[in-house]
């Protein structure tokens, strides 16, 4: 299926003490380039985040942000510098008496001075954490990889379109072609018969030159090229793989084949249709980077 570079994949739960968030997004780039941002303190996550989601998508620039919120003291241990307790109750019981100060001394008083905890963070388990995080950055995946489909079922549309617009351009050019010769033959016989008046036409001489004519305007197997660059667009287009590369490739290709035909072309109603070809892969082109 059809994937369009751009997309985004949002996830959140609640679950044993942490909530856990995980974002997607992704924009066009030529080839992949992934930025993963975690919470400092784990660090430890980014690899195996790359991981999960490198084996999901294969081009782009792609941003991932994996957000973790602990609720209650599950991974804070709090503990008292009882000493330093002590001497701060001291003095300040010290000041009450020496300046005659109203005795509102506290536990809760006391305890906005954090100085007098020790508070220490435990460190997470990291396979048990990333069995929390990984389903959740797995449903963030597929609603990033749901809206890139969607989208690459939109750019489908658009290249088929162009496509079977291009190929009746084609087959134009292939009925045109031929008529060409005929109207060299025709011109070039009433030249031949002003020039030489009520002289007899060496007829094997015209259709000498008339054959040369045709075989440097001969783009037979241009066109057998570009049917065959139109069938292998669509297999590529229906193959279960990222595309826009090898597209992008044979964009080259059928370019090479339409330039080669409007060089030859010697009529004009081939090189409205050649210039109308070229406008059609050059949309056909941009469209295509914005394909994985």
């Amino acid at each position: 299926m059809l994937k369009s570079m751009t997309g985004y994949g949002r996830h959140e739960v609640i679950e044993s003490g942490k909530k856990i968030l995980a974002e997607v997004r992704s924009v066009n780039h030529r080839y992949s380039d992934y930025s993963i941002k975690v919470p400092r303190y784990y660090g430890f996550l980014e690899d195996r985040v790359r991981k999960s989601v490198s084996q999901s998508v294969s081009r782009g620039k792609i941003d991932v942000y994996i957000a973790i919120e602990n609720y209650g003291d599950a991974n804070v241990e709090i503990s008292l510098k009882e000493d330093f307790a002590k001497n701060y109750i001291k003095i300040l019981y010290q000041l009450k008496d020496q300046f005659g100060l109203k005795d509102d001394i506290s536990v809760l008083g006391v305890a906005r001075n954090q100085e007098i905890f020790n508070i220490e963070r435990k460190e997470d388990d990291e396979d048990e954490l990333w069995s929390l995080v990984a389903p959740v950055l797995e449903q963030a995946l597929n609603a990033f990889i749901a809206m890139r489909e969607r989208e690459g079922e939109r750019i489908y549309a658009d290249l088929v379109g162009r496509v079977e617009y291009m190929k009746t351009l084609v087959d134009q050019i292939d009925v045109r072609s031929p008529k060409t010769v005929e109207d060299y033959r025709d011109k070039l016989c009433v030249k031949v018969k002003e020039m030489l008046q009520d002289k007899d036409i060496d007829e094997a001489r015209i259709l000498t030159e008339v054959a040369i004519f045709a075989d440097k305007v001969a783009v037979n197997e241009e066109i057998v090229r570009l049917r065959s660059h139109f069938d292998e667009f669509y297999n590529i287009l229906n193959a279960d793989e990222p595309a826009g590369r090898k597209l992008d490739f044979l964009i080259q290709e059928m370019n090479r084949e339409i330039n080669t035909t409007g060089s030859k072309a010697n009529d004009i109603e081939i090189s409205r249709m050649i210039v109308t070809l070229k406008s059609e892969l050059e949309k056909l082109r941009e469209q295509i980077q914005n394909i994985e």
